[in-house]
């Protein structure tokens, strides 16, 4: 399984693109302003999209790709996510006054866009890839995935506060590698529990739920640029210091990267 950073950032600025990853070729999880560096033909390719959350950094680019290439392809985009997503999109985005309802745009018989609603627990088969949907605790209902091809999985938490469902599962897979979203420094670390976010201390005690045995690469997602250099110090002092519960192997996640599992 091909997994392609397209963008990993909590906001925009310069080479800086919001939340969006690209599986194979067919699959999108989120759509945020990193979809804006595919090319046509590659945009074109996309089957399926996973929404975490309604919020506009994951969705961003979802209305602009469809305008862009709907009209190229021979059948319509899937999108998954939670009913209350799903509606908000259908509510606030493809209206006729945000944007077009592409729901019914050409046809309703045959529109650029269909949603299909899935909820937490449930696995989801496409393009060769079983996804499931993860359990998270934002500001707004949301969802984490885990994703993988005859192999250990891709785990992302999407955006989340604390969440021992979430790990209580996680424990239970076979993980390849996990992302985990760390918008916050911890000198903001009290906006980070009001928004439904971490910072690098609440990041920590969620690790620390995870199983003890369990060995594989960390990557950050979702840092503010204004904060980025500061979370990714106060994450190496953590695993520097001596009080540290556990020392984990904790990347930073950069758009334009690529892995395999």
């Amino acid at each position: 399984m091909k997994i392609r950073v397209l963008g990993c950032s909590g906001a925009i600025a310069k080479h800086c693109r919001t939340t969006s990853f690209l599986l194979g070729a067919k699959v999108l999880v989120d759509a945020g302003t990193g979809v804006g560096d595919l090319t046509l033909d590659e945009m074109q390719e996309i089957d399926h999209v996973f929404l975490t959350h309604s919020h506009l950094d994951h969705i961003a680019a979802l209305p602009l790709m469809l305008d862009a290439v709907g009209a190229r392809r021979n059948k319509p985009i899937s999108l998954y996510g939670l009913q209350s997503t799903l509606d908000a999109l259908k509510t606030h985005i493809f209206n006729d006054v945000i944007w077009p309802d592409f729901l019914k745009i050409p046809s309703a018989e045959s529109p650029f866009l269909r949603l299909f609603p899935i909820e937490v627990g449930q696995q989801t088969l496409v393009d060769g890839l079983l996804v499931e949907a993860l359990p998270a605790q934002h500001s707004v209902p949301a969802l984490g995935y885990a994703v993988s091809k005859k192999g250990p999985c891709w785990v992302f938490t999407g955006d989340t506060g604390n969440c021992t469902d979430l790990w209580s599962r996680v424990n239970q897979l076979k993980v390849g590698m996990l992302v985990i979203e760390t918008a916050f420094s911890n000198k903001e670390i009290e906006l980070a529990v009001l928004s439904g976010h971490l910072a690098p201390d609440s990041m920590v005690v969620q690790l620390d739920y995870l199983r003890s045995d369990r060995n594989f690469p960390i990557f950050i997602t979702h840092t503010k640029p204004a904060e980025t250099e500061l979370i990714m110090r106060e994450i190496e002092q953590l695993n520097d210091s001596s009080s540290a519960r556990r020392c984990y192997e904790i990347h930073w996640l950069n758009a334009g990267q690529e892995f395999s599992l």
